[in-house]
């Protein structure tokens, strides 16, 4: 997948099939417009994905907004399933304050080869979002792209949006995370090395630490899998700050893998959230919270 990250490299050759959106969490009304990209690939177009970096609501709030997919994690979805190129449109003062109708024709158009265009009834772009879903029909006809609009995808009577998706990722509501994103919630990252002590009683682990703008659900023990490359295994894992056994206060991923003994550190892996089992809590001592790690192992084991 061929990511774009500065203007300059905005020109592209090939024609386009362009999904516009900002894609904070890719959610089952973001997939239906990857999915309709991916199906022009079979007419010879590129599969194009067009965000914004750093996200519109992140750059006009001025300040970090908690991720549902973080950059790399989303790179990696799009890349997983098929997308050509990514455009990670850089957002700045000057981008910004871009003239909508510039934008379609210079940046859509021109620039990216836009052969076909979905987005959202929402789509906004341009100067102060005036650009819409009006403007770019009007100007799909001057222009020759063809243009797919879709409204907002459903789920038991109410929209599927990443402001939802953020909810019950806060509640720690996993099974319904699964139903709006088609896909478990999930925390990737390089597995590093932490103080050993699962090792020394017994449940050794492999530890992720998230980045501080990554939405994590509440702090706790969740039944989890864990995919290492290709394969996939089941565990258990803990979000938290581990506070009988540590004062740091940094937020840890720490993940139990059943039946497993491979040395894993400095290796990529995915943790998929599957369901709340318990809040973390404060043991009076290591023994107490070694007896409670092995009975939840056994109840997520069951």
């Amino acid at each position: 997948m061929k990511i774009i990250t500065r203007l300059d490299e905005l020109n592209i050759e090939d024609k386009t099939a362009l999904a516009m959106g900002k894609f904070d969490g890719i959610h089952l009304g973001h997939k239906k417009l990857l999915n309709m990209i991916l199906d022009q690939r079979q007419d010879g177009l590129k599969a194009t994905v067009f965000t914004f970096e750093p996200s519109p609501e992140e750059f006009f709030v001025g300040h970090t907004v908690r991720q549902l997919f973080t950059r790399e994690e989303k790179r990696r979805a799009f890349e997983k399933m098929g997308v050509d190129i990514l455009v990670e449109f850089p957002l700045t003062a000057d981008t910004a304050a871009t003239p909508p109708e510039d934008f379609v024709r210079t940046i859509l158009s021109e620039d990216l080869n836009a052969g076909y265009i979905a987005a959202g009834t929402d789509v906004s772009f341009g100067d102060k979002g005036r650009g819409d879903q009006y403007l770019l029909r009007n100007m799909s006809k001057e222009l020759g792209f063809e243009l797919h609009l879709i409204d907002k995808v459903m789920l038991d009577g109410q929209e599927v949006s990443s402001t939802r998706v953020r909810n019950v990722v806060a509640d720690g509501d996993m099974p319904m995370a699964k139903r709006l994103l088609g896909d478990d919630y999930s925390v990737s990252g390089i597995v590093e090395h932490g103080a050993h002590l699962g090792t020394t009683i017994g449940v050794p682990t492999v530890n992720v630490l998230p980045p501080d703008n990554k939405l994590l659900p509440p702090f706790g023990v969740y039944k989890s899998t864990v995919v290492i490359g290709d394969r996939s295994f089941a565990g258990m894992t803990n979000i938290g700050r581990k506070p009988t056994v540590s004062d740091s206060g940094r937020v840890g991923v720490e993940t139990y893998i059943y039946d497993f003994n491979e040395d894993v550190y400095g290796k990529l892996i995915e943790v998929k959230l599957l369901k709340f089992m318990r809040p973390e809590m404060k043991f009076d001592g290591v023994e107490q919270l070694k007896a409670q790690i092995h009975t939840d192992i056994e109840e997520a084991r069951n």
